[in-house]
């Protein structure tokens, strides 16, 4: 699968680092750096800003490893809080203009997201309403300021679809992608746990994927912390992500998929979980794991 132009990379999130402002990450950005390197992986996602560097020591900081891509998120909802959101997204693409030369189709990934609702982080998947569709256009339009904003910078960002944001269902996706031209970052358990089909998707937006995040998902886990009325980050706690292999994903059928269409570029692996909620060793030997699973793929 090499030869198909596809690496794999991996994220802090994994680690349940998410933000530095009110967590201490569980392990330094060095030490992710060194697991990741020695289980085979050749790219990281960049984490919250500051965590593994700055535009002045990124590419020092690697240790080796490409930047794959980098979340930001932005309220495109509210127009008041997307412009003060923009200097946040500045500094983050400040970063990525700093990182590692790398071939075209591994160029690190801004990776738009919505900075959330809360009826639906409250009730995740699909359970609570999205974006009037009054507010699509000017949500839409914001969207594509963001888009080139980034690519006034040189860089080519795609939009990350996320559970607990007005983008979470693939009629929401479906959406954007009809009122935007941004490539889309396909996230398997962000569509599964949203009752989508990520192989079907690949297939069906496949002219439109730029980004993919390879991640699995337990329903199950999901109908309970619904009925519990547990939000977001709580499914998150309860292994709703699960470890590759463990959930519902077809990962066959993923890569087979990516296969099918061509992909050329990154594939990220993420087991979103939350601090404390695991140990670093374990988190360290999931993500050895995760990583042999697709290897076994042939990626």
């Amino acid at each position: 699968m090499n030869t198909r132009m596809i690496s794999v990379a991996n994220a802090p999130v994994s680690f349940g680092v998410f933000e530095l402002a009110t967590e201490a990450p569980p392990l330094s950005a060095g030490e992710m750096v060194r697991a990741l390197s020695d289980a085979g992986y050749e790219g990281i996602d960049l984490g919250p800003l500051g965590y593994l560097g700055t535009a002045g020591d990124i590419a020092d900081r690697l240790g080796g490893l490409l930047l794959a891509g980098g979340w930001a998120d932005l309220a495109y909802h509210d127009a008041e809080a997307f412009r003060r959101s923009l200097v946040t997204l500045d500094a983050t693409l400040d970063v990525f203009a700093a990182a590692p030369p790398a071939p075209a189709h591994l160029a690190p990934r801004p990776t738009l997201a919505c900075s959330g609702s809360p009826e639906r982080f409250a009730r995740p998947g699909g359970n609570a309403p999205g974006l009037p569709a009054s507010e699509w256009p000017a949500y839409a339009a914001r969207v594509q300021e963001a888009v080139q904003r980034c690519r006034d910078r040189g860089l080519e960002p795609v939009f990350h679809h996320h559970l607990g944001t007005y983008v979470e269902t693939p009629e929401d996706v479906e959406r954007l992608l009809e009122l935007t031209d941004v490539p889309l970052c396909l996230d398997t358990g962000h569509l599964l746990l949203a009752g989508g089909d990520p192989v079907a998707a690949l297939r069906d937006w496949a002219g439109r994927v730029g980004h993919v995040h390879i991640k699995d998902g337990d329903t199950e886990i999901l109908a309970q912390a619904i009925a519990d009325g547990a939000d977001l980050r709580e499914l998150m706690g309860r292994g709703g992500f699960a470890q590759l292999g463990e959930g519902e994903l077809d990962l066959p059928g993923v890569v087979r998929a990516l296969d099918d269409i061509g992909y050329q570029g990154w594939v990220i692996i993420e087991q979103d979980t939350l601090p404390g909620r695991r140990t670093v060793e374990r988190n360290i030997a999931d993500q050895a794991a995760n990583r042999e699973k697709l290897r076994e793929l042939g990626l």
